[in-house]
């Protein structure tokens, strides 16, 4: 197998510090790779990783290879690759192939390289390596033990594959253990996504009002932190039950329709291919934001975008202009790709800290059931997740009660 796609090998100084400082921010990681560098729980096992590949994902990485692990490792985005962080992972002497930029064919080459190692376990980030492993590049998992997915697009995926009996091999759900879900999904990317925003346009959030399409936990984070910022907030949804919610959390709900005439930002935080289409821009207000933080880049359809245009220009960095023929202008932030990283630096490292915690036990989890786990959807066993929970306190220097035996003698017992 080819051993390594790098831009730019120089620059893997200034990868290595940046991996050094999130490996500073990351203590829960900081445990793992010792005790995984005492226990060697993936030794003679080979990893592919195919996550946003950046200084905390490159951190991820050393530490399933302080477990033992060969690993390789492909970029999930083109726009989050970090060229310098390639180029120290490879200084480091892993298989690594991404570049900053990567067309959509050749971030699939990259990806289809990484599987050549042959893997055992899979990390993904959206299920690009398990639908590679189903599809084109199947003679690469015939000693697959089991994948991990990382985010709510992959979860619905390999559900989907799961359901059609599709699936080849088992694929443990990290995006639904709770320790991801309430502060990766929630606070991770309520914080990323508007630090983004703001980074790239210089603008204010305060007394704007920002449509966000889609409130599940990601949703959920973004409404928060945007009224924390002092702006109205407006969710749009198709499923009554999240609709009531964000209502009870004091945002007004409404079809999407009506509420792209009322944005100063629409954000699409949906996971669903064309969120935001063409029927919705002629809607729009001149000058709007249009961000998405979903997981596919689709979500905002910017070929139809395009076609309506009469101009386009970049007006600052990240921020492309759209001229219509009526004179408005909306703008696209970080061309319509995940606007957390690409106009900023993605989640903070103290939330990937717990993520990537559930990913390497996940892993380890993977391997010490080896043929025990059928080809299906599993959830992380609540050990785990709660295992992490208990090291995000430990790490914070913070102690919490315990049920005394009377009280857990009083909730095991059915009367009154």
């Amino acid at each position: 197998m080819q051993q390594n796609i790098v831009a730019a090998p120089a620059l893997a100084a200034e990868g290595q510090r940046k991996i050094e400082w999130v490996r500073r921010n990351m203590p829960i990681l900081r445990q793992l790779e010792a005790q995984f560098a005492a226990e060697r729980p993936f030794a003679g096992k080979r990893i592919a990783v195919c996550i946003h590949l950046e200084a905390k994902t490159a951190y991820l990485a050393l530490v399933l290879r302080a477990g033992g692990a060969t690993v390789a490792v492909a970029g999930s985005n083109p726009v989050s690759t970090k060229d310098d962080v390639v180029a120290a992972l490879a200084a480091e002497g892993l298989h690594v192939y991404a570049r900053h930029g990567a067309e959509p064919d050749e971030m699939r080459r990259y990806m289809g390289l990484s599987l050549e190692i042959g893997p055992h376990v899979v990390i993904d980030d959206g299920g690009d390596l398990v639908e590679l492993l189903h599809e084109s590049h199947r003679a690469h998992g015939g000693e697959m033990l089991g994948a991990c997915e990382e985010t709510t697009s992959g979860v619905l995926r390999a559900r989907a594959r799961a359901k059609a009996r599709q699936l080849l091999f088992p694929v443990v759900l990290v995006n639904d253990a709770r320790c991801k879900y309430l502060f990766d999904n929630v606070h991770g990317t309520g914080q990323s996504v508007w630090e983004g925003v703001m980074r790239s346009t210089n603008l204010v959030l305060a007394g704007k009002t920002v449509t966000i399409v889609g409130y599940g936990w990601c949703g959920q984070g973004c409404a928060l932190r945007a009224q924390g910022l002092g702006a109205h907030v407006i969710v749009c949804e198709v499923d009554p039950i999240k609709a009531a919610d964000a209502l009870m959390h004091g945002c007004r709900v409404l079809p999407l329709a009506e509420a792209c005439k009322l944005a100063d930002v629409v954000l699409t935080v949906t996971g669903v291919r064309h969120t935001l289409r063409a029927e919705h821009f002629p809607l729009l207000k001149s000058n709007v934001l249009l961000a998405n933080a979903g997981h596919f880049w689709e979500e905002i359809d910017v070929a139809a975008l395009g076609r309506l245009a009469v101009e386009r220009k970049e007006l600052r960095a990240n921020v492309e202009g759209f001229k219509l023929k009526d004179g408005r202008w909306l703008n696209l932030l970080g061309g319509g790709h995940i606007v957390n990283i690409a106009c900023g630096d993605g989640h903070p490292a103290e939330i990937m800290d717990m993520s990537f915690a559930l990913q390497a036990l996940a892993a380890r989890y993977v391997v010490e059931r080896a043929g025990a786990l059928a080809p299906d959807c599993h959830p992380v066993p609540a050990a785990v997740d709660e295992h992490v929970a208990r090291l995000k306190l430990a790490a914070a220097g913070v102690a919490i009660d315990a049920l005394t035996s009377d009280q857990r003698q009083y909730l095991a017992h059915w009367q009154a």
